[in-house]
């Protein structure tokens, strides 16, 4: 279970690491609630990466994947 866990949280922060060397800034919009079906208020937000940002989930990433490879595999009883 544990080396399932740190496999995939290594695998996501990979992931993001990439996403964030490939994009310059998102932009998050949601509509409120209080607007209604056909209401046209929106919040936006603006989301821009710091430099530091993708080498370091990449990074951290890596070394978490490589680090749930050398977990021992748990032994099932048959």
């Amino acid at each position: 279970m544990w080396r399932a866990l740190f496999l995939a949280l290594g695998a996501y922060s990979c992931l993001l690491g990439a996403e964030c060397l490939v994009i310059d800034k998102a932009l998050l919009t949601s509509r409120d609630k209080s607007s209604g079906i056909l209401g046209q208020a929106t919040r936006q937000r603006e989301l821009v990466p710091s430099e530091w940002a993708p080498w370091s989930l990449l990074s951290a990433g890596a070394v978490t994947i490589l680090y749930s490879f050398t977990l021992p595999q748990r032994l099932t009883k048959t």
